[in-house]
Formats: C-alpha cells, sequence, structure tokens
C-alpha cells in the first residue's frame, strides 16, 4: 500500500453532514425566549455569528456586541444554561424529523465503510448533537461506524484551531497524508489545513461567501462523488 493511500474520511457535522442551522437557529431563540430574554436572532445576524465556532461562543460574541464592557466570566453560568436549554431544544427537533442527513453524505459513509476506510468526525458541537443528528440514519449503533470522534467536549480550543483534527488523527493514529476532511466552513477549512489535511469543502447557504482557496475541492453537496473521485483528488493534492 503507498505510504499516502487514502485511509480515512473525517467529517464536520453542522452545515457537512446535515444542513442543520437554521433548527440551530430556531432552538436558540426558543431557548432565549424560554429564559426569560428578549433576545431574538435574525437569518442575518445568525450569518455573522457563525464565524465564530460554537454555540455558547456565539452567544457571548452576541452579548459583548450589546454590552462592550460585560465580564465574561460573570455571565458564563447564565450562558451555560442559556446553552443546555438550547441543547434539549434543537435535539427535541433532530428527533421530530426536522433535520436530515444532506444529499449524498449516507452513501458516501457506505462506500467507504464497504472499501474498509476509516470513518471520523472532527466537530465544535456537543456529542449530545451528534448522537441526536446520526441516530436515526445509522441506527442506535450508530457510533460503531466512527473510529474517532472529536467535539466540544474533548477539544475546547474551538476552529480554526486545529486541536480537534490533531486529536482525531492521533485517535485514528494515521498521517494526515492518509486523510481526508469534509468541511463547509472556512472555520473549518482553517483548522483541518493546519493539521496538514486535504479538505473537500460541501457549500451552504451559509457559507457560500466564506474564502474556500486552501480546499481540495467545492462543490454544492456529495449527490457525484464517489470515493474513486476523493482518491483522485488527494492524490494531485499531495503530489
Amino acid at each position: 500500500m503507498a505510504s499516502g493511500a487514502l485511509q480515512a474520511l473525517i467529517f464536520d457535522v453542522d452545515g457537512t453532514l446535515a444542513e442543520t442551522e437554521s433548527a440551530h437557529l430556531e432552538a436558540f431563540n426558543r431557548a432565549f425566549a424560554e429564559q426569560g430574554m428578549d433576545w431574538v436572532w435574525t437569518d442575518e445576524m445568525y450569518l455573522h455569528l457563525l464565524d465564530v465556532s460554537g454555540g455558547k461562543e456565539r452567544i457571548l460574541r452576541y452579548w459583548q456586541q450589546l454590552d462592550p464592557a460585560l465580564d465574561a466570566q460573570a455571565v458564563q453560568g447564565q450562558i451555560d444554561q442559556i446553552h443546555a436549554c438550547k441543547t434539549t431544544i434543537y435535539e427535541n427537533l433532530v428527533n421530530s424529523g426536522r433535520v436530515s442527513l444532506r444529499p449524498g453524505v449516507l452513501a458516501l459513509i457506505h462506500e467507504a465503510r464497504q472499501a474498509g476506510l476509516k470513518l471520523a468526525i472532527a466537530t465544535t458541537t456537543t456529542p449530545v448533537n451528534i448522537a441526536a443528528l446520526l441516530r436515526g440514519p445509522l441506527g442506535e449503533h450508530w457510533r460503531e461506524h466512527f473510529a474517532a470522534i472529536g467535539d466540544a467536549a474533548t477539544a475546547p480550543l474551538k476552529k480554526p484551531h486545529p486541536q480537534v483534527y490533531l486529536q482525531v488523527l492521533a485517535e485514528l493514529d494515521l498521517p494526515a497524508c492518509q486523510c481526508l476532511v469534509i468541511e463547509d466552513s472556512s472555520n473549518g477549512l482553517r483548522a483541518a489545513t493546519a493539521a496538514g489535511l486535504a479538505t473537500l469543502i460541501t457549500t451552504n447557504r451559509y457559507t457560500l461567501h466564506h474564502d474556500f482557496g486552501d480546499a481540495l475541492r467545492v462543490v454544492p453537496d456529495l449527490r457525484q462523488v464517489t470515493l474513486a473521485q476523493l482518491r483522485d483528488w488527494q492524490n494531485s493534492w499531495r503530489a
């Protein structure tokens, strides 16, 4: 086997495995209302807040925009409470069928597993959100599909920091040249690139305006993407 032969696919979650952001936005606004707050994030506001990785971090960023003198440590407990409420609401939205995998994702996962590739997840979202999303399409034992999972619980330094990708590479016990990342955002691309990983971008309406100059390829979704193509693209990138 060639030293750089493709051995693993690493998936981001939000915006990559599924179009989740509309559900996240609804969950944030419902959580604000349940917590007795008068905040309402519009679609345009959320588009800009997505430049910040992590739900708690977005809440803090917005709060600091409202109050530049805000003491972040003083409100951390309230942020945690808002985010916990939001996570419960989001999980219920997913379980009700409001969110599904993006086109081509499930087919590529099955093709990669049949070919003997390892699969992994590298995300800034929470373990609860990952489970809620994947339990439906992959079944109760969805975790068995993935050799490694890095998330907000294991990698507190959020993208564009490469921490989560470096953790996943270590857990996979593979060099970066034998792995390929599938992402949807510039922060995700920057994190993967900093870890030495080739990255395929699948755009969505929240990330079309991002700079993807360092991407391996940029495609609208995975419908027309095969494992053979990924191998060819990765070989070209390594060359």
